[in-house]
């Protein structure tokens, strides 16, 4: 049977089709005959490399001597009261700080109850008045809820106004021992007397030991500045000083009392609460001319405050020297004490300076509103060389709940956006806690986190998560054992433990399926 040319054309065309289609090589098509294009393959998988813990210290005074910033006034009740401070504290964390400075004996007094002291009259104008709660118990468990360390801040020397000497509480060291108080622009304890020190140092020693603080800071106030009293009244203690032996002249006897206390209260307060911080928030200037071109204030012979001997031997944990000038400032340049100071940091102490957020003002000027920011900048800017500066703090609380010239919304967005935690204290403790258990679940629209210590050394725990390939984060208190994260694009979670002077556990790791 013979076979046309057409034919054979065709068989063969339909062979090497068939042969096309075994191997792969078919094109798909539309039931229209169109060509369908397949789609890109996936994009390559992003390296899931956990980044170093971000550490700056951000911290926040919140003053309560004459109601400055808690509370706002006398006669709140117990729940207004509270309702204040929730603000100051949600407006520091909403600027991205992680602690708060909480004047807890501000003139012989305290916001706690107290077997040494009495009431504050901050809450009701009566001093030795109980407000039916404790504001310190308060406050330690509002700012774990929110992530935030808390620092006790006393006033050892200061005993009250002269106009306050006829409502003092009974219980009023300056009552009892009315041989220890001098009358000069206000009163004052005699730092040269033992039992003012002995006093001032129990009652550091009792919070410390009683509440769960993160630490101990005093401020600028030892002898009172000569704006208020040029002739501090005490020749007679001077006077017996002299008859026991002593040979220091007066200028150098003062600096020395002020010199043993600062030494024993760092030593004190770590004996009864070794993880403790102790911080000193000194006048910004040591002494004139210190660095070239400094002028004002003689700190050193005037309030008898040798702040450098107090970092440079190490009796600080932290030292914020209160720094409220601006950057433009010629006689008290901000960079300039800013580099001097990291320069005689040579114990490499944590530096972190005071700024007076309080001073902003909304008109161009030495502190617009750009001022802090720019401060920030700079001190971040000098983190990296030993010696300077990792955090500052701001004063006042009141700036920040207020948002002075909209500049904590300025930190919140953009040099505070991204948490950090505060530094790690090595000297105190370089131990780090073990790693936490970390277990994560899916419930519709929400990541569910369980998290567990794993030793008794855990304080709190840091989580983070990726999102969209940036990384968010949140401190949460270590008897908090779960939370939950938006899990929209959420490829992974990671969990350090942190004890209490900041070491960081390594990293617990849950990736996404």
């Amino acid at each position: 049977m013979t076979v046309s040319r057409n034919v054979v054309a065709r068989r063969a065309l339909l062979l090497l089709t068939m042969f096309v289609a075994a191997c792969g090589g078919d094109t798909p098509t539309t039931p229209g005959g169109g060509t369908v294009t397949p789609p890109p393959p996936p994009p390559p998988p992003v390296a899931f490399t956990v980044p170093a813990i971000t550490r700056e210290f951000r911290g926040m005074w919140i003053a309560t001597v004459a109601n400055i910033d808690w509370p706002s006034r006398t006669g709140l009740t117990p729940a207004q009261q509270q309702a204040e401070l929730g603000l100051l504290l949600d407006a520091a964390q909403q600027t991205g700080l992680n602690a708060v400075i909480l004047q807890v004996r501000a003139a012989g007094d305290a916001i706690y109850p107290s077997s040494l002291e009495p009431w504050s009259r901050i809450f009701d104008g009566v001093q030795g008045n109980n407000p039916g709660y404790d504001p310190l118990a308060f406050a330690v468990q509002q700012t774990r809820l929110r992530g935030l360390e808390l620092h006790a801040w006393f006033n050892p020397f200061r005993a009250g106004n002269l106009r306050d000497t006829l409502t003092m509480s009974p219980q009023h060291f300056s009552v009892r021992r009315p041989d220890l108080v001098r009358k000069c622009g206000q009163l004052w304890f005699d730092p040269g007397e033992q039992a003012v020190q002995d006093h001032a140092i129990a009652v550091m020693r009792d919070v410390a030991t009683r509440y769960d603080i993160d630490a101990v800071h005093i401020d600028d106030f030892f002898y009172p500045y000569p704006d208020t009293c040029t002739n501090f009244p005490d020749s007679a203690t001077y006077a017996r000083y002299r008859s026991s032996g002593g040979a220091l002249s007066l200028g150098d006897w003062r600096r020395d009392n002020v010199n043993r206390f600062v030494e024993r209260m760092y030593n004190e307060v770590h004996v009864v609460a070794p993880q403790v911080r102790v911080g000193v928030s000194p006048f910004g200037i040591w002494r004139p001319g210190s660095p070239a071109g400094i002028v004002g204030l003689d700190a050193f012979a005037s309030i008898y405050a040798d702040s450098r001997l107090w970092l440079q031997r190490g009796w600080v944990d932290y030292f914020a020297p209160q720094l409220y000038w601006s950057i433009a400032s010629s006689g008290q340049s901000f960079p300039s004490l800013l580099e001097w100071w990291g320069q005689q940091n040579t114990q490499r102490r944590h530096l972190w300076p005071g700024l007076a957020s309080y001073r902003i003002n909304a008109d161009p000027g030495p502190f617009a509103p750009g001022e802090i920011p720019a401060q920030i900048s700079l001190i971040r800017n000098a983190s990296t060389t030993a010696g300077r500066a990792t955090g500052s703090i701001l004063y006042n609380g009141t700036s920040v709940r207020t948002n002075r010239g909209g500049f904590a919304t300025t930190l919140g967005g953009g040099l505070f956006a991204t948490g950090a935690i505060p530094p790690a204290t090595p000297w105190l403790d370089a131990t780090a806690p073990a790693v936490p258990s970390l277990a994560v679940a899916t419930s519709g629209s929400t990541l569910s986190v369980s998290m567990n210590p794993g030793d008794g050394d855990t304080r709190s725990f840091l989580l983070r998560w990726r999102v969209n390939g940036e990384w968010r984060q949140r401190v949460i208190a270590s008897v908090q054992r779960a939370a939950d994260i938006p899990a929209a694009n959420v490829d992974g979670v990671v969990l350090n433990a942190l004890d209490k002077v900041g070491n960081a556990s390594a990293d617990a790791v849950w990736r996404r399926p």
